[in-house]
């Protein structure tokens, strides 16, 4: 997928994150005259250019300005003439950008999913990494841990390196739309929001997350991530950081030299400070790829995809209600969610239509709704992502989380219902009941356990 389907942010929301000046125009790259400048993500800032840039500096060659903030902007400055060399935690995405460029490994990071240092949970497996970013997992007590929903965090870029990477070994492609509601314009703002959560979930690498006492790299199949598991490959999630080049740029030569320099032993040597594994160290693990992907889609359950990228990504700064409800994971909570949904439009559209009877009393409603097609979901309270499924017809939704709150009249509900009071939770409603917290929220459609007095629940399943 293309840098340019990151979208470049608007300039407000760059403007709140990125110094003025690291967004300076060609006119002011050529003002500068000698040196470099860099631009890329944050992983490959701290991971790689933070180590070499000073030990290049210290050897007599020229100074180089850091410009860290994503993948995307990286290669779309160097694509302009903006910058001399771009960082980037992907290799190149088969673009037609991509194509003129020159991507060189320099170091192995390992990919980590990161939790706030208080969550109890220490592991995940594979499957349950790629059923979580499917839509299918949703709370942390599937996985082990508290009774609380699982807040999936993404940079809002899915052709982002650490994003793309990650996809591409868990689904087979990295433009692989995700179940990611709350979206971060690069890796540094989601390790603030995840360190900041309870419940927070995403990923990074190892090199960015190093000495960060909030954050906790959660262990893949009972492996901790480590320089020295990812050495060996025992630790599965691990992907090259990449200098990227280009040939036709104003400094091509000496942007060469300093990639050249990265690859020495003194850069080698500032790399294995850092968390890093200088590429040539690990000609193992290059070795081993091919048989590493193809074991990690396995045990997800996952093939590697052609698919070409949807137009408008799901995680895209602007991507549209409808544009996100035509592309994300299914999950078969949807499918419940979607036809009690689908429910409360019709009754609502066959209350407006007989005014004179009492819109409340959904008894007096009769008739089907199979024929009936939903074309606002403009009173929908929670979050949606979709994608459509490549063996069926592409009408059917996929996750849809309804938020309990929707649920407001006890007529909607039906069965044996019950009216929350102040100062009851899930659990004791389920206790007094002689229930299942689990049940019980399934049957309600939540996502976690938070209840409003005078909201009704549905006590069976139908």
């Amino acid at each position: 997928m293309s840098a340019r389907h990151c979208a470049l942010l608007s300039a407000a929301l760059i403007g709140a994150c990125l110094a003025a000046d690291a967004f300076a125009g060609s006119h002011a790259h050529a003002a500068q005259g000698a040196g470099l400048i860099w631009r890329g993500d944050d992983v490959t800032a701290r991971g790689v250019v933070n180590e070499v840039a000073p030990a290049w500096e210290r050897a007599g060659h020229g100074h180089v300005q850091l410009q860290p903030f994503n993948t995307a902007s990286g290669i779309d400055a160097l694509a302009s003439g903006q910058a001399d060399v771009a960082g980037s935690a992907r290799a190149s995405d088969g673009s037609a950008e991509d194509a003129n460029l020159i991507f060189t490994p320099v170091a192995w990071d390992a990919l980590v999913m990161i939790t706030s240092a208080s969550n109890p949970v220490r592991s995940l497996t594979l499957k349950q990494v790629h059923d979580i970013y499917y839509g299918r997992i949703h709370n942390w007590s599937e996985v082990g841990g508290r009774d609380a929903p699982i807040d999936l965090y993404a940079v809002a870029s899915p052709g982002d390196g650490v994003e793309f990477s990650l996809r591409q070994l868990l689904f087979g492609r990295g433009n692989q739309p995700v179940a990611a509601p709350r979206l971060y314009v690069n890796t540094r703002k989601l390790e603030d929001g995840v360190a900041l959560n309870p419940n927070g979930l995403g990923a990074s690498t190892l090199s960015d997350i190093r000495g960060n006492p909030k954050l906790k790299a959660l262990a893949i199949n009972g492996v901790a991530p480590s320089v020295a598991n990812l050495a060996d490959g025992s630790y599965v999630l691990y992907s090259p950081l990449y200098l990227v080049t280009n040939p036709h740029g104003s400094k091509a030569a000496e942007a060469q030299a300093f990639v050249d320099f990265a690859q020495t032993a003194a850069a080698r040597a500032a790399l294995r400070q850092h968390a890093v594994l200088p590429f040539q160290d690990g000609s193992a693990l290059a070795s081993m790829d091919r048989s590493r992907r193809s074991r990690i889609l396995a045990e997800a359950g996952a093939r590697a995809s052609h698919i070409a990228p949807a137009a408008t990504p799901v995680s895209a700064p602007g991507a549209t209600y409808a544009d996100r409800v035509a592309v994300a994971p299914t999950s078969p909570d949807t499918q419940a969610a979607r036809r009690a949904l689908e429910r409360r439009r019709a009754q609502d559209q066959a209350a407006a239509a007989a005014p004179e009877k009492k819109k409340s009393r959904l008894s007096d409603i009769s008739g089907g709704i199979a024929g009936m097609s939903v074309s606002s979901l403009a009173h929908a309270s929670g979050t949606a992502t979709t994608i459509n499924d490549p063996g069926a017809n592409g009408t059917d939704f996929s996750k849809v989380v309804a938020d309990a709150n929707s649920a407001t009249s006890r007529a909607d509900l039906g069965g044996k219902t019950y009216r929350v009071a102040k100062g009851d939770t899930l659990a004791s409603i389920a206790r007094k009941h002689a229930l299942d917290a689990a049940r019980l929220r399934d049957w309600n459609h939540l996502t976690g356990n938070r209840l409003r007095p005078g909201q009704w629940l549905r006590l069976s399943r139908d």
